[in-house]
């Protein structure tokens, strides 16, 4: 399973699909939230609420999803915001989607691990670990002035990477869709048999 992978590879959409699905819980039974962590106020901090935004355009999926362009999720209610989602979706599988900064030959380039990020780790914020998971974007380059970095990032590249991810995601809901129908429909065949 290759985990990272540039946003305008021929099939990237499709890698995003499959390594998300192998990451994903078997349990049908446990609620999949991705959280959208970003601001619509810098444009390289924008991947996040962009990739929500997307997903809520798309349609119903078999996810839900927290942190859109008029909805943010960002450094200053990130906390509450959790506390909500753990309330309203006990045991809920996280998959947390945020921006980062990275090398200059990694730039555009997407990664999906099992696991939780520290956002605002670029920009010295100290906020807490989330996901269970999480996808990540490098939307420009670290190591010197970070925050300038983010605000001045091609509007273009981080649509561009957000459409990417959004569709990759929106891909692994339609199979996982399909997925949880068949299994509905083998249980509701082993009952019939059973009660013949």
């Amino acid at each position: 399973m290759q985990n990272k992978f540039f946003y305008d590879e021929p099939n990237a959409t499709s890698q995003l699909a499959s390594s998300l699905l192998y990451l994903l819980p078997s349990s049908t039974h446990i609620p999949i939230v991705f959280l959208c962590i970003g601001t619509d106020r810098s444009t390289g901090d924008s991947l996040g609420p962009l990739v929500g935004t997307m997903l809520e355009q798309k349609g119903i999926l078999p996810f839900l999803v927290y942190g859109t362009l008029k909805d943010p999720i960002h450094a200053v209610n990130l906390e509450d915001r959790l506390k909500d989602i753990h309330q309203q979706h006990k045991r809920a599988f996280i998959i947390a989607v945020d921006a980062c900064l990275g090398r200059v030959k990694n730039v555009g380039m997407v990664t999906i691990e099992k696991g939780p990020i520290k956002p605002g780790a670029a920009v010295n914020k100290n906020l807490p670990s989330v996901g269970d998971a999480h996808i990540t974007g490098i939307v420009n380059v670290s190591g010197f002035m970070e925050f300038f970095v983010l605000q001045n990032t091609r509007l273009h590249l981080v649509m561009s990477m957000a459409e990417t991810i959004a569709t990759g995601i929106y891909e692994a809901g339609i199979q996982l869709k399909k997925h949880q129908r068949l299994a509905s429909l083998q249980t509701n065949e082993l009952k019939y048999k059973l009660f013949e």
